[in-house]
Parts: C-alpha cells; sequence; structure tokens
C-alpha cells in the first residue's frame, strides 16, 4: 500500500540560482493586485508622504530617475513597515518647452511644423505623445520596484492640477503678486520664447572686445566704447561713462552720433558702469541688455528692438534688415572699418549664456512679459527655514538656499510656446479690458463676446511649484489635503533646488498657508566610472532598463545606493552592478542552505515537535549570542541611519552584517554543529532561521525583489501564522536590548581574529590548502571560551594540532610565526607550513636572480653614456626599478634569516 501523506517525508529545495527576471514581475503584480502600495487616510496612523518629483514627458526614464525612485521606495517602504499610512504619490510633467522641443523635431522628420498643424491639432499630438511617455514611465517606475500608489497618479495638465494653476494664476494677480510688464528677459531664437534665468546655462566663450569710435555730434572729438556684441550697436539710446571717471567728465551732456545709422543719442553718468572695463565708456542697449535696460528706466531712455523673435535684424536695424544677427555683426564691422571708426579688436573670454534645452545662444530682449513679484513670497519660504520648520539635508545647501532666495528677481512665468497651461487672461477687442479669470468667460464685462485669450503659456515650474498641494485636491478642501498635507519629504536633486523646491516653499505658503514638506533631502548625480557627467554625446550613458535586464532590479537599486550620501555625487562602474548582484546571490544561497538543513517533513512544513523557538539566552552557545547580539546591534545602528536619512550607510551596515558576519562566520559555525549532530547543544536552526527572516526584513526596503522571493520560500516551511501574507507588510525589525552580549562578542571576535590570522599567514607562505599547519594559542582570560571550539579552528583555519598555552612564559618554538592580536596570540612554526631546507633553498636562489637584475641595472645606471643620451624618463623608470628590486632583496633576506 502507498505510503500516506502524513508519513511521508519531503526534502524542501529552493531553486539552484536566483533568477531575477522570473521573480519581480510577479511580486510586483502581487504587491499591485493585493493594494500594498494604496495609503488610505486613518486617523489612528501618523502619515508619512512624499510626492513624486513628476518626470518629464519627454522619453523615457533615466538612472537620474532610477535613483530618485529608489531612494523614495526605500523611505516609503520602511514606513509602511513601521505602520505608518504611507502615501506615495506618483506623477509626470508635461515638461513644457522640453516636450514641445521633442515633438517639433518628430514634426520636422515628417516634413511639417506646428505651424502647419495649427494649434489645436498640434496640442492633440503633444496630449497623444504625453500619454505614450506616461505609460511609459509608469511601466519603467513598477520595473524599479516602486511601490507608489498608482490610484492615485496625476499630469500636471489633468483637470484638477490645471484647476489649481488658473486659480492660483488669479489669486497672486488680485494680490498684486502677477504683473504684465515690459522687461529685459533671455530669448531662445531657437525655442522662440522667454526664458527664466534658471533656463539658461552659462558657458565661457573666447570672443572679442570691440573698440568703436563714437564721434560728437557738435565740434570736433569722439569717446571711443569696448563692446563683445557689436550688431547691437544699432539698439543704443545712449552711451554712459561713470560720473567719478575724470577721463569723461567733460563729456557727460553732450552727444554723439551712433555708427551705421547716424542717430543722435546723449552721453549719460551711472553709477552702474565699470570704469576698469574697456575705455570706461560703454554703449547703452535697453531691449536687449538687463543691465542697460535698469539704467534706461532710471534715465528714461527710450527702448530701440533691432531683432525678430528669429534673431534676425528687424527694420530698425536700418540698411541691415533681415540679416543673422551673426551675419549683420560681421557687415557691421566691415563697415566700422570702412569708415574708420573700429579702433581695435582684442581677445576677450566671456560668459554667454546659452538655452538649456537646445543649447542656442540666447538673446536678451526687451519684451511684454508675465512676472511674478517673488521678493514678498521669499521672505515667509526664507523665515521657514530660519527657524526649522523646514530642514534641508544635507546642511550645507540650506546656505545656499538661503543665498538665493534673499537675492531672488522677478520670476518671468510666460513662455511664448503652444504646449503647457494657458494664461488664463482674456482681451477685450472691443474695450481692450483685460479678464483674469479661472473660468474661461463668455464676454466681456462691457457686453462684447469679441474676447481672445493670451497666447501665451506659463512656465512649466509654475505649475510643479503647486505639485505639493494641486495633487491633493487643491483649491477644494478635500480629506486628502487635510490628513497628508504637509507632506513630510521631498526628495529630489540638487540640481533643481531653485527650479523647483524654493517655488514650491514659497507657493505652498502662499496658497495653503503651510510648509508643503518639513524636510527637503537632496541627492547628488550618478556620474560614469570615471566621475564624468553622463550625455548622449560622450556616449557613457547607462540605460537603467539595460541594466535590470543585465543584472536585475535588486542589484541596480544596490549600485546606485549604496554608500552614497545626501548631495554628493556618486560613480557607477559595471563592478558596482556586479557587487549587487553577488550580494543577492550571497543572500539567496544562505538562504537556500538554510532552508535546506531544516528537517524534512510532510510536504512543505517541518516535522511535528520541531520547534523553531529561540532557546533561553543562558542555554544558548557563545556563537548564537554573539549573533544575536550583532543583529541586535545591527537592527538598532540601521534605524538610527534610517532616522539620519543615511540611507546609503544604512544599506551597507546591513550587507557588512549578512555579508561579512552571518555568511561568512555564523552560518560556517552552524555548519560545524549541524555535521555533528547530537544533542548535546541545541540545533542552531531557530537562530539561523531568526537571524535570516530578521534580515530580510531589514533588507526589504532596498532590495525588495529577493527578499520577498526568500521570505516566502522560508514562510513555505515555517509552521507561524504571525508571518502575515507578505514582507512587504511586516513589521520593521526593532532592536532588542536584551540581545546585547558584549562578553560573547569578545569571544567570537577573538576566535574570528584567530582564524583570519591564521588563513592569512597559510596565503603569505603559500601554503596548500589541503595541507595541515600547526598552530599554539594564548588567550589568557579568554583560553577556556576559546579553547571550546578547538574543532571549529582546526575545521576553518585548516590548522592541526591546535595547542593552547596556558601563559605566555611557556612560549612558542624559536622557527614558529608569532601573531600579536587584540585578545591572544598565535604562533605558527614554520616547519609545518614549508619545507624550511626546500624553502631555504628557493629563497637562496630567488635572491641570487634578484641580486644579478640588480647588479646589471646599477652598472647601466653608471654608464654616462646611457645617462646623457637616455630621455629623462626612461633613466627614470630604471632608477624605480633598481629601488624595487633592492626592497625585494631585502625582504627576501628578512625570510631566510
Amino acid at each position: 500500500m502507498a505510503e500516506s501523506l502524513e508519513t511521508k517525508t519531503v526534502k524542501y529545495e529552493m531553486p539552484r540560482a536566483y533568477e531575477p527576471g522570473q521573480v519581480e514581475q510577479k511580486w510586483y503584480r502581487s504587491w499591485l493586485e493585493k493594494g500594498y502600495f494604496h495609503a488610505g487616510i486613518d486617523p489612528a496612523k501618523k502619515p508619512f508622504v512624499i510626492i513624486m518629483p513628476p518626470p518629464n514627458v519627454t522619453g523615457e526614464l533615466h538612472l537620474g530617475h532610477a535613483l530618485t525612485a529608489t531612494l523614495e521606495d526605500i523611505m516609503v517602504r520602511w514606513h509602511r513597515m513601521k505602520g505608518e499610512a504611507a502615501l506615495w504619490l506618483p506623477g509626470v510633467d508635461h515638461a513644457g518647452i522640453a516636450a514641445q522641443v521633442v515633438v517639433e523635431r518628430q514634426l520636422a522628420k515628417e516634413g511639417t511644423s506646428r505651424y502647419q498643424l495649427g494649434r489645436e491639432k498640434f496640442e492633440a499630438r503633444m496630449r497623444q505623445w504625453a500619454a505614450q511617455c506616461r505609460e511609459t514611465i509608469r511601466v519603467q517606475h513598477q520595473r524599479l520596484g516602486a511601490s507608489a500608489d498608482w490610484a492615485r497618479e496625476c499630469f500636471t495638465m489633468d483637470e484638477g492640477p490645471s484647476r489649481a494653476v488658473r486659480t492660483a494664476f488669479v489669486r497672486l494677480y488680485e494680490k498684486g503678486l502677477i504683473y504684465r510688464g515690459e522687461r529685459t528677459v533671455n530669448w531662445c531664437p531657437r525655442c522662440a520664447t522667454a526664458l527664466s534665468d534658471l533656463e539658461v546655462e552659462h558657458k565661457d566663450i573666447q570672443g572679442h572686445l570691440y573698440y568703436v569710435r563714437y564721434h560728437l555730434a557738435e565740434g570736433d572729438g569722439f569717446i571711443t566704447v569696448a563692446t563683445t556684441r557689436p550688431e547691437t550697436i544699432l539698439g543704443d539710446t545712449a552711451v554712459a561713462v561713470n560720473p567719478g571717471d575724470e577721463r569723461h567728465k567733460a563729456l557727460i551732456g553732450k552727444k554723439v552720433i551712433l555708427p551705421a545709422v547716424k542717430r543722435i543719442i546723449p552721453i549719460i553718468a551711472d553709477e552702474a558702469v565699470d570704469p576698469a572695463f574697456g575705455t570706461g565708456a560703454v554703449k547703452i542697449t535697453p531691449s536687449h541688455d538687463p543691465v542697460d535696460f535698469e539704467v534706461a528706466q532710471r534715465h528714461r531712455l527710450p527702448l530701440v528692438n533691432i531683432m525678430n523673435p528669429d534673431a534676425t535684424m528687424n527694420e530698425n536695424a536700418g540698411p541691415y534688415k533681415g540679416l543673422d544677427r551673426y551675419a549683420c555683426r560681421k557687415a557691421i564691422l566691415a563697415d566700422l572699418e570702412r569708415d574708420g571708426l573700429l579702433v581695435k579688436i582684442d581677445p576677450h573670454t566671456h560668459a554667454v549664456g546659452h538655452c538649456d534645452r537646445c543649447q542656442t545662444i540666447v538673446e536678451p530682449v526687451a519684451s511684454q512679459q508675465w512676472f511674478v513679484k517673488t521678493a514678498q513670497l521669499a521672505q515667509p519660504a526664507i523665515q521657514s527655514v530660519l527657524d526649522g520648520r523646514i530642514t534641508i539635508i544635507p546642511e550645507r545647501y540650506g546656505k545656499v538656499y538661503l543665498n538665493w532666495m534673499e537675492n531672488i528677481r522677478d520670476w518671468c512665468i510666460s513662455r511664448q510656446l503652444w504646449w503647457g497651461h494657458r494664461i488664463p487672461v482674456w482681451y477685450c477687442r472691443d474695450c481692450d479690458e483685460m479678464i483674469v479669470s479661472v473660468r474661461e468667460p463668455v464676454a466681456c464685462h462691457c457686453g462684447s463676446a469679441n474676447i481672445e485669450q493670451d497666447p501665451d503659456v506659463l512656465d512649466t515650474w509654475f505649475s510643479s511649484a503647486l505639485w505639493t498641494h494641486s495633487t491633493l485636491g487643491w483649491p477644494d478642501d478635500t480629506p486628502e489635503l487635510r490628513y497628508f498635507y504637509p507632506t513630510t519629504v521631498m526628495e529630489t536633486a540638487y540640481d533643481i533646488i531653485f527650479f523647483w523646491v524654493a517655488r514650491m516653499i514659497m507657493m505652498g505658503l502662499e496658497d495653503i498657508g503651510q510648509i508643503p514638506f518639513r524636510t527637503v533631502y537632496l541627492h547628488g548625480l550618478i556620474r560614469d566610472e570615471k566621475g564624468e557627467k553622463m550625455s548622449k554625446v560622450k556616449g557613457n550613458v547607462l540605460n537603467p532598463l539595460d541594466l535590470l535586464e543585465k543584472y536585475g532590479t535588486d542589484a541596480l537599486r544596490f549600485a546606485i545606493s549604496t554608500g552614497t550620501a545626501p548631495g554628493n555625487d556618486s560613480k557607477l562602474a559595471p563592478s558596482r552592478l556586479e557587487a549587487g548582484r553577488n550580494f543577492a546571490n550571497k543572500l539567496w544561497n544562505a538562504a537556500r542552505f538554510i532552508i535546506g538543513s531544516l528537517p524534512a517533513g510532510s510536504g512543505r512544513s517541518l516535522p511535528l515537535g520541531f520547534s523553531l523557538k529561540v532557546q533561553p539566552e543562558g542555554q544558548l552557545p557563545v556563537e548564537d549570542r554573539w549573533i544575536l547580539s550583532r543583529l541586535s546591534r545591527t537592527i538598532a545602528t540601521v534605524n538610527e541611519q534610517m532616522e539620519g536619512f543615511q540611507f546609503g550607510e544604512a544599506e551597507k551596515t546591513i550587507h557588512d552584517f549578512l555579508w561579512g558576519e552571518f555568511c561568512d562566520w555564523y552560518i560556517e559555525f552552524a555548519k560545524i554543529r549541524l555535521r555533528a549532530g547530537g544533542t548535546e547543544v541545541p540545533s542552531p536552526a531557530p537562530v539561523l532561521v531568526h537571524v535570516l527572516e530578521s534580515s530580510l526584513r531589514l533588507l526589504h526596503p532596498f532590495m525588495p525583489f529577493v527578499t520577498e522571493e526568500i521570505w516566502q520560500n522560508l514562510k513555505a516551511r515555517l509552521p507561524s501564522p504571525d508571518l502575515g501574507e507578505s514582507i512587504m507588510v511586516a513589521p520593521y525589525p526593532q532592536a532588542q536590548a536584551g540581545n546585547i552580549d558584549p562578553e560573547a562578542e569578545r569571544v567570537m571576535d577573538t576566535l574570528i581574529e584567530i582564524v583570519h590570522a591564521i588563513r592569512n599567514t597559510r596565503a603569505q607562505y603559500k601554503v596548500e590548502p589541503s595541507k595541515w599547519v600547526e598552530s599554539q594559542i594564548y588567550a589568557g582570560e579568554l583560553a577556556s571560551a576559546i579553547a571550546a571550539y578547538t574543532q571549529t579552528i582546526e575545521a576553518l583555519a585548516r590548522t592541526r594540532p591546535v595547542t593552547f598555552l596556558a601563559n605566555k612564559a611557556e612560549g612558542a618554538r624559536e622557527d614558529a610565526v608569532v601573531l600579536v592580536l587584540k585578545d591572544a596570540e598565535v604562533a605558527i612554526p614554520i616547519g609545518s607550513m614549508v619545507d624550511l631546507a626546500a624553502e631555504r633553498k628557493r629563497l637562496e636562489q630567488e635572491i641570487e636572480q634578484t641580486q644579478n637584475k640588480a647588479s646589471r641595472l646599477e652598472a647601466r645606471l653608471r654608464d654616462e653614456a646611457f645617462l646623457t643620451r637616455a630621455p629623462a624618463a626612461v633613466v627614470d623608470k630604471e632608477r624605480q626599478k633598481l629601488q624595487a628590486l633592492q626592497d625585494k632583496l631585502g625582504r627576501l633576506k628578512e625570510k631566510i634569516s
């Protein structure tokens, strides 16, 4: 008759290798289906909230996004396991100019343009592209293991955030904090839009300083000005000198003839002029220079714009109309030289602004734009950091933030684009009335329906500034807004602290009256293994999806986060990715051994009567007390590091404990006990399982997939109903102070040091792995405790016999290597490691060979012909070789003695 299921014993085994591809999507689907990512409103729980920095809908995620997602997921998983209502709200940004540039390039390849499509069809094309990117970004985040609440996913152009944008604009306008005015802005001719100062990248360019003579309008004489942009002479409305400059005092108030167009302009005095620049006289071009604009405002000078939006010259440029700005420069320089007005040209390095999207050189242009008065908004934002309501990590960036905020300039928020939030302003064609409204008006106050909306859109950072509260339902007073706001942490890259973080603080305080988050955590950039910034031009960009496929998600997360510090850049080399994969495999193999070592039972469960309960402290062997003590200390350290936002260090602490203590030492001790069997010493199985299970929970926020897979395999063998459905919702480990055992740690540290010392000495003397060596140990007051582990020392260090010395006076044999350790000394007779006669002969032969090489080199270095003819580098290299040989001789003679 067949054996009954109850009595049949089955050996449960995990697969031999960890296969990330077979595991990751399985568990992510499971987590998603069970709703583990959702954070509900629960007054009994403390909320922990991160609003995801929304990636731009410009394509796929890059490594920077992978780092952001990893760090935020670490935080959210940790707080979820701590029992908090952990909300990680995901979303994407419409990206304004960046996304429009991408789609316009697509249209160009198709032989068309946005102008040919028309605004309505172009916006439809943009929404189609955004939807495609949104799906791609969501899938990629999920591949990274992001445990975000996808049911709450937002898009900056969704109706809710869009209404928030219109509401914020109207309220700021009604308070006089938004205005429309003519100012000099950064204009990108390629993107055909204004840019904020933060969207301009300044690069040092080797240019020229052109000295041009302006003749006085009356009488003889002239004044020479220096300029880097001679084409803008056409827009000059004055020449300025410093009032304290004695060289030009007599000319103040006189008029000069503007070269090329013969316009008469005044010579004025203004403190803004640097007497040390050029000749101390500068041209004032208010429409094409921000400093000149301010000078013009003070002196009531007219504005003359000489450029079209595409940076060609307009009708104000006279004979140069229609020329590109650089063609105009060439033409006007030729004319100046012909007329004897070009005095000289000097080389000159200066910083030139470039559009950070397309790298076109920007042109300062005076135009009608919309601005936010930021000085009033900045004051409460400054105070929130000064009084500690908002903490910026690392601390040094707090000073950077405050410096920028205290010198903040008005924010240009209008963009001459088609993609984005349209400015909620309408103009009446009949009465010139301006209507600013959240809802689209049907008619003007005068009754006319002949109204037209402002064609410009808002800077994409305007909607991003509202992200912490627009995603929670503002301007409505929603339950989510009341429970989840202020959010807890804003985690982002340090390079957008001004673009985004500062503006979120200003707008959160303005709209809600509360700070938007309590902590700002700034991470650094990921660079290549040489420390260079990744770029497509250099060809060193690494695609995170390719890395996921090759190494696994957990390995990638480990590689980009372990050992990193807030605000510091990090290098990503293949070795780091391999280390992450190796760690996952090490953990898998350890778990496979532990689970495979559990007694075989019926089916998957353990046999009846087998207990996994850890014995009371007094009944445990020293190594069990040691690993439980080290586990408790590790848990305490990790929790402390996590509280301090030292996530890279916390992960390193876990890695070092699991690899360097649990796997390399405790499991090896346990193997010896398991092989020995018997009932005199308790089975290590309960401790093995306890430490493994606790460590998996400790590691889970960092490496979620491998920990879940192992935990589920372990759960299948454990008869405990307390483990729950998933490691994701299991409690995060807390340190057990009662398990701290300094004496057990001292004994085991000494034991490990002894084994280490013997192993290192074997390696130094190139002892065959199969060969046994003798050892003599003096351990003082720890002698009896260490002697109990004689078999362990024998097995792990391949040493036999092991003799314990009662005192140092007994001494070791004269032909022994003596190793002085912290709490012990080890003596290893050389004769037990090598054949002394054969070793002496080998050393003598090596000394002879080395001496011969050194003698030949010495002779060469005494040869005057060689020294005079050979390059200095070659001579120096030969001297270095000789020094190395002499050092080697000294070591060989020391060995033979």
